[in-house]
């Protein structure tokens, strides 16, 4: 089994870390429409873990989640989301204890390995100025497959969830109103997303629980997603 020093640090890192401190990061992706974000990736993908990750400088948060305890906080030097930050790209794993392409450090391989993690995909989370600030993760101890199509909407959901952090952001700091306005646009994109985990639903009793998920299911959900990336695109505070 290949071992490899620590991930580096983005060359902006400083940036990165004040950008997305003064987005209060945390408080914001442990509200409810954030929590159907994850809920709604752990359905699609079918896999028991998905997670929020927020990569701060020495510790990785996780404020929404399906499979783990919310609010977790771990070593930054531990986790595979430090890669993604690392090279500013999403990151897929089939098999965690396998793969070498990109180089997974040797503390990160070995608390993956004593947590039974063997398959990984995350995709990053970014604030407006386009740095990142996490992941949207996917986690599975078995191995698995997941096809191009399958990161395309995973990516594209991690874009709507950092969209949806952006328009939060814009809302709560209008002088007045925007509490409320936030507050009724969370409530319309909380239901949305109902709606999709409805389709998915229907989706996997009709066609069965395929893995990978097939790409004629996923282009019906992509339509869903295109359609609350209109909705956001409209409400902007």
């Amino acid at each position: 089994m290949a071992t490899y020093s620590p991930s580096p640090l983005p060359d902006d890192e400083a940036a990165r870390l004040a950008a997305l401190r003064s987005f209060e990061v945390l408080a914001a992706l442990a509200e409810p429409v954030f929590e159907e974000f994850v809920a709604l990736a752990a359905r699609l993908f079918q896999v028991p873990i998905s997670l929020l990750s927020v990569v701060e400088e020495t510790d990785v948060h996780y404020p929404a989640t399906v499979g783990m305890p919310a609010h977790t906080q771990l070593p930054r030097a531990e986790v595979l989301c430090s890669t993604a930050i690392a090279l500013g790209r999403a990151v897929v794993y089939h098999d965690v204890l396998l793969e070498q392409h990109p180089p997974i450090p040797a503390e990160v391989l070995r608390v993956a390995e004593q947590n039974h993690v063997r398959f990984y995909a995350g995709a990053l989370l970014r604030l407006p100025d386009q740095h990142p600030l996490g992941t949207l993760c996917l986690v599975n101890h078995e191995p698995r497959p997941f096809t191009p199509d399958e990161q395309r909407i995973l990516e594209l959901l991690a874009g709507l969830v950092s969209q949806t952090l952006a328009v939060r952001h814009q809302c709560r700091a209008l002088p007045a109103g925007g509490e409320a306005r936030w507050a009724h646009l969370s409530g319309e994109l909380q239901e949305e997303i109902g709606a999709l985990h409805a389709l998915v639903r229907y989706l996997n009793a009709r066609n069965g629980s395929a893995v990978p998920v097939p790409t004629a299911f996923l282009t019906q959900v992509e339509g869903r997603l295109h359609d609350l990336q209109e909705v956001l695109d409209a409400r902007r505070c």
